[in-house]
């Protein structure tokens, strides 16, 4: 008897003690280091007619790195070809940030060091191997513009 009641307690445990729709949705950090890989910009006037230009980026390009630090701080290095006789792959600029991100409203803010103005804007998508960031311009309240930054993960 004792068998039996061990037995329906155990059975009565395993079916209720799974439950898939209580799952918590995975969270991804955004720390680490990505490699851009396209951006889409986007520009519409108040009179409702705008566009978006998408442009994906070279593979010396996507050799940039966007690196988002624990501590709230980052780097970006952007490369691109340059030189006139033999064009080669080099980084042409480097700038350091601090950022703060709001993982619940998907909400960034990137201060590079030496501006006044910060980047503010939304993680639209971010999982394992992706992000993509959305800065928007507000310098003219007559012109919503906004820039997509699309990134691969690069795993350390």
């Amino acid at each position: 008897m004792k068998k039996l009641a061990l037995f329906a307690g155990l059975s009565l445990l395993a079916f209720t003690g799974c439950n898939d729709d209580d799952a918590p949705e995975q969270i991804f950090p955004l720390v680490g280091t990505w490699s851009p890989t396209k951006e889409v910009r986007t520009q519409v006037p108040s009179d409702g007619v705008g566009f978006s230009d998408e442009i994906a980026y070279t593979d010396c390009q996507k050799e940039g790195r966007w690196v988002f630090n624990e501590n709230s701080s980052g780097k970006r290095t952007n490369r691109d070809m340059a030189g006139t006789i033999t064009p080669t792959c080099s980084t042409i600029s480097e700038r350091n940030f601090t950022y703060v991100y709001n993982s619940s409203e998907k909400n960034f803010e990137i201060k590079y060091q030496g501006t006044v103005v910060s980047d503010k804007g939304k993680v639209t998508l971010l999982n394992a191997e992706t992000l993509n960031l959305k800065i928007e311009d507000t310098t003219d309240p007559t012109i919503y513009k906004s820039t997509t930054y699309t990134f691969k993960r690069i795993p350390q």
